[in-house]
């Protein structure tokens, strides 16, 4: 294989296993420029045509997209990169012999076996593609871009940013905290000072993501009104590391859908924007997405299982939303409450942003942004990257000892203090609760079977009227009707030990051993 003088390399295609052969010695030798392995398979990264900066609520992708390489993208790259030719034989003018050189594409099936493989030594290994630079792991920043060894991972900015310094000045520092909180942020109706310490952290996440090896709670960004600022904010990270916003699935096989389908995207933050008034996220799909690092599921259109590594950042928003269930400990809430009818009327004169909804959207502003948090950033780490040793949230406890350093340090107080709030909106908690209140207060802790329970829930006819004897308390099918005893059974069973408030259901064979009674007690 030699260059042809034009900066294309000469690819001999011979007999279908010469061709295989040559063909997998020549792309591990380097052939195609920008090719890398991506879970054993050949993945080629090229710029996306057509990307337009879109409104605060709109998809805003990364300007490249890494493509697993299939046989007609391998010859049109060959093409591209590389001159394929035969040997073949024609009469010159003399009527006698010659050989000469054909440019060729390799037969379908011949591309197709070269990439049949799944091992490629040599070839750089492609992690991922990220829109911002990163913090490595060991504490230097991830700031030019292409592909970087170090971290197998691609830096395809949204936004061009000069070198920022590794030891940021005191009054570099300074401008970057007096920006984001004096300006940036100051103008959002803050419920607390958690949600605003709150947001500041999900803000830097995806740079200090690969830093703190840690998982990635759920951003629920509600508020009491419309008009109060959410999509703004969600639009922060969107804008400045690539974002896909999505309507919210309903059903968990649908979102389990939806989740699959978004991963195969290169953005780092999704966003299921404008939930319904109200609606409890209570999702065990959703659960499971936030805990794990790498999210497996059923390739759509295909039989076989795909696996993605999960390195983005999951955010919702809407007014008045609740969680239930496992959601309850795995969200970051930050709640906006502008006290007023319409707070899209408010006068922005004096706002240190005005129409931050469209500022947000053009890109020297996200330069801006996205500087004075590198600052910012790269400060916290020339002083140790001090962590919050006291701050605990199960899995996320590394994420949220780092984070609450960060902040710390550059003195935004009141990181987390609202969990108890989100937990206090558990909406699967209250329900529980409220029902296993009403339950010791009407039987104590007298033992009682599924059917003996459903029974004494049933309504009570006084001539025209119809009395709950439940109040409304009794546990309810998410359709909101009555469970028959089989049903009830099943809830009371996957609930037997569960603490709910003060109180625990208890969940025991009968004596003659032919079912499951159940008993609540409360806490002395």
């Amino acid at each position: 294989m030699t260059d042809t003088g034009n900066g294309r390399r000469r690819v001999k295609v011979g007999t279908g296993p010469e061709t295989i052969r040559e063909l997998k010695t020549t792309l591990l030798d380097g052939l195609l420029p920008a090719t890398y392995v991506s879970a054993g398979e050949l993945v080629h990264m090229e710029t996306v045509s057509g990307g337009l900066t879109g409104a605060a609520d709109e998809d805003s992708p990364l300007p490249v997209a890494a493509s697993g390489l299939n046989p007609a993208m391998l010859a049109g790259l060959l093409a591209e990169h590389a001159f394929a030719y035969r040997m073949k034989t024609r009469k010159n003018d003399a009527g006698e012999p010659e050989t000469y050189e054909e440019e060729c594409t390799p037969a379908r099936e011949v591309l197709a076996a070269v990439l049949a493989a799944k091992t490629w030594p040599g070839l750089p290994a492609l992690r991922g593609i990220i829109g911002a630079p990163v913090l490595r792991r060991d504490g230097t920043l991830l700031q030019q871009p292409g592909y970087d060894p170090a971290t197998g991972l691609y830096l395809a900015s949204k936004v061009d940013l000069p070198q920022v310094p590794d030891a940021p000045t005191p009054a570099q520092v300074d401008k970057a905290r007096r920006f984001l909180t004096g300006r940036f942020l100051a103008d959002f109706p803050w419920s607390s000072e958690a949600d605003r310490a709150n947001y500041v952290a999900l803000l830097v996440t995806p740079i200090l993501r690969h830093f703190t090896r840690s998982l990635t709670p759920f951003a629920l960004i509600d508020a009491t009104m419309p008009a109060s600022g959410k999509t703004i904010l969600t639009a922060g990270p969107g804008m400045l590391y690539g974002q896909r916003v999505m309507p919210w699935a309903y059903a968990d096989e649908e979102l389990r859908k939806s989740i699959t389908a978004v991963l195969a995207e290169q953005v780092g933050v999704v966003i299921w924007d404008n939930l319904a008034e109200g609606t409890v996220i209570d999702s065990a799909v959703l659960a499971q997405l936030v805990t794990t690092g790498v999210w497996s599921d059923r390739q759509l259109g295909a039989s076989r299982n795909v696996a993605t590594v999960n390195d983005r950042l999951w955010m919702a928003t809407g007014n008045n939303l609740q969680v239930g269930g496992d959601m309850a400990s795995r969200t970051v809430r930050v709640h906006l409450d502008p006290n007023m009818p319409r707070p899209e009327s408010r006068d922005q004169s004096g706002f240190g942003i005005p129409h931050l909804d469209q500022w947000i959207t053009v890109t020297k502003n996200q330069h801006i942004v996205l500087w004075h948090l590198l600052i910012l950033v790269l400060d916290w780490t020339r002083a140790g990257a001090p962590r919050a040793i006291g701050v605990s949230m199960r899995q996320f406890t590394p994420w949220a000892q780092a984070l609450g350093g960060f902040l710390h340090h550059h003195g935004i107080g009141g990181f987390l203090t609202n969990i108890e709030d989100v937990r206090a909106n558990d909406d699967d908690e209250t329900r529980w609760r409220g029902f296993l209140s009403c339950w010791h207060t009407k039987h104590g802790d007298k033992p009682m079977s599924a059917a003996e329970l459903r029974r004494d829930a049933e309504p009570m006819h006084l001539g025209s009227d119809i009395h709950d004897p439940w109040d409304g308390q009794f546990i309810t099918t998410q359709s909101g009707r009555l469970p028959n005893p089989f049903h009830l059974g099943k809830l009371l069973t996957g609930q037997n030990g569960r603490w709910r408030g003060d109180y625990v259901l208890r969940a025991e064979r009968s004596p003659n051993g032919d079912r499951n009674i159940f008993r609540v007690q409360k806490a002395e």
